[in-house]
C-alpha cells in the first residue's frame, strides 16, 4: 500500500469513487428484464435478469461478496418499473462502484478518507451559543472516547473554522486502522458514509458497531437540525437530506451485509 500519509500531505486527490459513478449518469434505459433472481458464481454472487448476470455500467460482471447483499440488489433490480432509475437503486449504484472503481484503486479511497479524518467535522466545536456547544459536546464527545480508546488516536478539537492540524500520529493510526478494512466493499460504505456525513470518525463508529447508522446521522446533523429549531426547515434542503439518508442506510446495510456473513472469531 502507498504511503497514505504522504500522498495526503503531497495534496493528491485522487477519487475512483466519483470517476465509477459518472458513469451512471446517462438517460433512463427501460427495463430490458423480466424475471430477477440471483446464483452463486465465480468470486462471490450474481444476480441475473432473465437468467444473464448483471453487468455494471463498465460492462464488467456484477459479482457480490455475499448471498444476502445480492438479495439486496436483486430487490431493487426486480423494483423497478418501466424504467431503470439508479436513484432508487443506492445498493447497486454502491455495488457498480466498488467493481468499476474502488476494487481497482482501494488505495485512493482510503486516502479519501483519511483526508477527511484530518479536518473532521467533530474536531470543529462553536464557541456560541451555549445550546449549541453543549449538543455537539454530548453528539461527539463519545465518537472521539471511542476513536481514542479503540483505536489510540487523540485528535485536537478547534473552536470555529480555523484549520487545526491534526497530529500525524493519529492520521498514522486512522490510515492503518482503515488498512485493515481494505475489501472493496466495506470501505466503499465508509467512503460512502464519511462523505455523507462529514466525518470519518462517525463512519469508523459505525462500522466498529459503537454508533448505529442513525445515531452517526443525528451526530453528523447537530449544528443543521439546531438552526432548524430556531429558523424552521426548508423543503427543498429536507428532500436533499432525505436522499443522503436513504444512501446512508444503504452504506450501513452493505457493512451488515458483510458482517453477517463474516465467520464468528
Amino acid at each position: 500500500m502507498r504511503d497514505i500519509l504522504n500522498d495526503l500531505e503531497a495534496g493528491r486527490d485522487p477519487d475512483p469513487m466519483k470517476r465509477a459513478q459518472a458513469n451512471m449518469r446517462q438517460p433512463l434505459p427501460k427495463r430490458f428484464y423480466k424475471a430477477v433472481d440471483r446464483a452463486e458464481g465465480e468470486g462471490g454472487f450474481v444476480v441475473r435478469l432473465d437468467g444473464k448476470a448483471a453487468k455494471t455500467p463498465g460492462r464488467a460482471t456484477l459479482v457480490l461478496p455475499t448471498e444476502r447483499l445480492a438479495a439486496l440488489v436483486a430487490a431493487e433490480f426486480a423494483a423497478q418499473g418501466e424504467t431503470i432509475d439508479p436513484a432508487t437503486m443506492p445498493l447497486t449504484r454502491l455495488a457498480n462502484t466498488v467493481v468499476d472503481g474502488v476494487s481497482r484503486e482501494p488505495d485512493a479511497v482510503m486516502e479519501e478518507v483519511l483526508r477527511y479524518a484530518s479536518s473532521d467535522l467533530l474536531c470543529y466545536r462553536a464557541d456560541a451559543p451555549e445550546g449549541l456547544v453543549a449538543k455537539q459536546a454530548q453528539a461527539w464527545d463519545p465518537v472521539l472516547d471511542w476513536v481514542r480508546g479503540g483505536i489510540g488516536a487523540r485528535f485536537v478539537l478547534s473552536e470555529g473554522i480555523m484549520h487545526v492540524a491534526q497530529p500525524r500520529e493519529a492520521l498514522a493510526l486512522i490510515g492503518a486502522h482503515l488498512a485493515r478494512r481494505a475489501e472493496p466493499f466495506r470501505l466503499a460504505a465508509l467512503h460512502v458514509m464519511t462523505t455523507l456525513s462529514g466525518s470519518a470518525l462517525l463512519a469508523l463508529a459505525v462500522e466498529g458497531r459503537f454508533l448505529t447508522a442513525a445515531e452517526a446521522w443525528a451526530a453528523a446533523h447537530v449544528d443543521e437540525d439546531w438552526n432548524i429549531s430556531k429558523w424552521g426547515e426548508d423543503a427543498e434542503a429536507a428532500a436533499r437530506r432525505a436522499v443522503r439518508w436513504r444512501d446512508m442506510q444503504s452504506a450501513a446495510a452493505t457493512l451488515d451485509a458483510l458482517d453477517a456473513a463474516a465467520p464468528t472469531p
